[in-house]
């Protein structure tokens, strides 16, 4: 009985969440200086039709009347349509979200991949060399504008050396020749058995990919710097190391063992940032993503898109929430 309560507890705690969610951002949406009947008519329209598109997007009614007929539709799975193209939003979002995945995806492999080792190798060898050398890495990662490292990247391997691809996630001539089947091109194209695709993807997703896992890395690996300093500074490491157990057993089979934990949150925290703040990169790639087209939502008061776009972030936060609470019970079975 008290498992099903907590479990209603928390069901109750995420609809409220997101019901909270949506209304704040309709409702800011609303009162932001942004006219979307501009977005739809232009600027050199007649007062006429001006008033007429605004009475049909029901622009003219108060701001929670409108929250109220927008819920009321998103409630029968109904976002309504883009602004600018008239699709339906979800229609769109379903075109765009899986090259952010993609994106993302590829960006946590390698942040976490190279940030974690580093962080513990740092640890490890405190006050020395390499210690200071990640700690730089890392400082320069939060402090150097991502947009910047990303423009640089674009001048020197693909204007200059020609080692990667240009911006977008495929060259031209390749452009829609595949099936889609699940939206990442790395695996319809494998699934397509069409190499030149495939490779012509990898060479596009790895530059903005690398960027990005950049500062993923200078935070990951001072965070897991961190948290291993605290655990070799532990009595149990202390007294392992007494009794002669191996320097590498020391720090992987316990120090790192007892930090696994918490890195399960660093690292989906990350993730979950990566989907809703790969804007700057993809700005700079023509990277055809989630991020830029919120972005450019926003510009035109699209609501529809923006509080679409707001719930599947939110969505996907507790999504990775859930997942990490089932991760923390793999690692340490004495959490329940």
């Amino acid at each position: 009985m008290r498992k099903y309560r907590r479990f209603g507890g928390s069901l109750l705690s995420v609809v409220t969440t997101l019901f909270l969610l949506v209304l704040l951002t309709f409702v800011i949406g609303r009162l932001m200086p942004v006219d979307p009947v501009i977005a739809v008519v232009g600027p050199d329209a007649d007062s006429a039709t001006y008033l007429k598109v605004r009475q049909e997007l029901g622009l003219d009614l108060p701001v929670l009347q409108q929250f109220w007929i927008f819920f009321r539709n998103l409630l029968h799975g109904d976002f309504g349509s883009t602004l600018l193209t008239g699709r339906p939003v979800m229609e769109d979002i379903a075109r765009v979200l899986p090259a952010t995945v993609e994106l993302a995806t590829v960006t946590i492999i390698l942040g976490a991949g190279i940030g974690i080792p580093l962080g513990v190798y740092a640890a490890v060898n405190r006050g020395r060399f390499a210690d200071h050398a990640v700690r730089l890495i890392a400082l320069l990662g939060h402090s150097t504008p991502i947009f910047w490292i990303g423009m640089v990247g674009l001048m020197l391997f693909y204007a200059k050396l020609g080692w990667v691809g240009g911006s977008g996630r495929v060259d031209l001539f390749y452009e829609d020749i595949i099936p889609n089947v699940t939206g990442f091109l790395l695996i319809d194209s494998l699934l397509a058995g069409d190499m030149d695709v495939f490779w012509s993807s990898v060479s596009h997703i790895i530059l903005p990919a690398s960027v990005l896992a950049y500062a993923s890395i200078a935070y990951i690996s001072r965070i897991t710097r961190s948290f291993m300093l605290e655990q070799l500074s532990q009595e149990y490491v202390t007294t392992a190391r007494a009794k002669g157990v191996p320097r590498n057993s020391v720090i992987w089979r316990h120090a790192f063992k007892n930090i696994r934990v918490q890195l399960v949150t660093v690292v989906a925290l990350s993730y979950g940032g990566m989907l809703e703040g790969a804007v700057l990169i993809e700005t700079v790639f023509g990277w055809p993503g989630f991020g830029q087209y919120l972005t450019n939502a926003l510009v035109i008061g699209d609501m529809n898109v923006v509080v679409a776009c707001t719930l599947i972030i939110g969505c996907v936060f507790i999504a990775l929430n859930v997942i990490s609470d089932l991760l923390y019970k793999l690692f340490d079975p004495r959490i329940q």
